[in-house]
């Protein structure tokens, strides 16, 4: 299938994308549809490459709590267009979400190179923004 690119401002309903910041302006940030372990291993792989932070936001389309956050999760990707901001739906990726021991959603995880460095579990707003802000400056 492939990904189809579409503009931050046309689509503020992200609840089965994948979000790529791509160290651009916040303005051109982009949401991109992954259909795969393919996929995700390439989104995975080129920002281990620019030695970016990704953040991973594993949700469900059921969960209450995953649609509060998915406009945060949106609005911070677009204030921080450094990092690489993925969001995976559990029940269509059940591989990553198990490889990650993901047990509750949301559940938030920070990468760099390949290294979970920290994760929040739940709605937790104000802890997420702490700890992108902490690994940010890492």
């Amino acid at each position: 299938m492939g990904k189809r690119w579409i503009p931050l401002e046309a689509n503020p309903d992200v609840m089965n994308q994948f979000i790529w910041g791509l160290g651009v302006s916040e303005r051109a940030v982009q949401f991109c549809d992954v259909y795969g372990l393919e996929e995700w291993s390439i989104q995975i792989e080129e920002a281990n490459s620019a030695k970016k932070l990704v953040v991973i936001d594993f949700t469900a389309t059921w969960c209450p709590p995953c649609r509060a956050m998915a406009p945060i999760f949106a609005d911070m990707a677009k204030k921080s267009p450094n990092v690489v901001f993925l969001k995976v739906d559990v029940d269509e990726m059940k591989t990553i979400a198990e490889q990650f021991s993901v047990e509750a959603m949301p559940t938030f995880l920070f990468m760099r190179e390949g290294d979970v460095k920290d994760r929040v579990v739940g709605a937790a707003k104000e802890e997420l923004a702490r700890k992108l802000e902490l690994h940010m400056a890492s």
